[in-house]
């Protein structure tokens, strides 16, 4: 079998993130802003599509948790790796957020301050409190898997992955037979996202030289005919261009959305997605209020989104990111066991 690829970056897979941040903002500035506030003016259209990005997102998560796991050498290096790629950017995200909405009085997005305490956590979900931010749901799934990825990884190793795969997709079968399963056991296993992620780690293993389409199909028919059985039809379909998409992006077939705009949008996509919802919803009420056009109001959010989402890229989540890492490097030389080989946890 052939090793990975010389490229250890695929700028496609930043492109999709970039396409995946801008269908969730249209969703939530066309959609979910005029579900939560019919009385403001609003643009007249809709995008219900942009509800499906959370399944690219989630497949992509299954892609790229490899590039972390591929190179650590213990658990420790995994929740440090973790803590630095989510925590920095979250906290002044949440911080700002809340800021925005405190001064503007927007009553309708508050929540209490233990909700608040709970978010700083990013652990909220698992308590079954409100965040901060609507689109902060999507990190208690993101969390979960980190849970179940570490574990494998850790107590079963790579080897068997691809059967563990399957017992995962037959535990969400197990849930479909029964509804009523408790609810945290559901989350800590992302049951009704297994699918998405197993798509995205079967195409990784086939992208690496690990494995080749044919060993994957069985497994990647599983996750579809799981989907199939418990989604509606567009669900369905959603996870089988994704899987093509894949397929098509390790065969070389999607270099052409590698355009520049959608580079940049995937470089900041995380920052983007943490500030954008709520901060461009208090942007989009105010103005209406003023009396703008919303077609003025959903530009001037995009655009205030957009300018966040870079500054706390390129101020907080890549440098405060690099510095945790780096001192993580240097604690891991002082205390390393002599002859011992350092891993690097990035």
């Amino acid at each position: 079998m052939s090793g990975p690829p010389h490229r250890t970056r695929l700028s496609e897979l930043d492109a999709l993130r970039g396409i995946g941040a801008l269908c969730v903002l249209v969703f939530h500035y066309s959609t979910r802003f005029h579900e939560l506030f019919p009385q403001a003016a609003h643009v007249p259209f809709s995008f219900p599509g942009g509800n499906y990005r959370v399944l690219l997102f989630f497949t992509i998560s299954g892609f790229a948790i490899f590039f972390t796991l591929d190179r650590i050498g213990s658990v420790a290096d995994f929740v440090v790796n973790r803590v630095a790629r989510l925590y920095p950017a979250y906290l002044v995200a949440m911080l700002l957020t809340l800021s925005v909405e405190y001064l503007a009085k927007a009553s309708q997005l508050l929540i209490g301050p233990a909700a608040i305490l709970a978010n700083i956590t990013m652990l909220q979900g698992f308590a079954f409190l409100p965040e901060v931010d609507g689109a902060y749901w999507t990190l208690t799934v993101e969390i979960a898997f980190y849970f179940c990825m570490i574990a494998l990884w850790k107590w079963v190793g790579m080897k068997w992955l691809e059967p563990m795969l399957a017992l995962w997709l037959v535990l969400r079968g197990i849930y479909g037979f029964w509804p009523d399963m408790p609810e945290r056991i559901v989350m800590l296993f992302v049951l009704r996202y297994v699918p998405f992620f197993v798509i995205g780690m079967l195409s990784y293993r086939v992208w690496a030289g690990r494995r080749r389409w044919r060993q994957q199909m069985p497994y990647a028919v599983l996750a579809l005919l799981s989907v199939a059985a418990m989604e509606s039809w567009d669900v369905t379909l959603i996870a089988c261009l994704l899987l093509a998409g894949f397929a098509a992006l390790i065969a070389g077939r999607l270099r052409w959305i590698a355009a520049r705009p959608l580079l940049w949008i995937g470089g900041i996509s995380y920052s983007f997605y943490l500030i954008h919802q709520h901060v461009g919803f208090v942007v989009m009420l105010k103005l209406a209020e003023l009396g703008y056009s919303p077609w003025i109001a959903f530009s001037t959010a995009f655009l205030v989104a957009l300018t966040l989402g870079t500054a706390i890229n390129r101020l907080v989540e890549r440098p405060v990111g690099e510095a945790i890492l780096a001192w993580w490097r240097r604690r891991r030389e002082k205390v390393r066991i002599p002859g011992e080989v350092a891993v690097d946890p990035t």
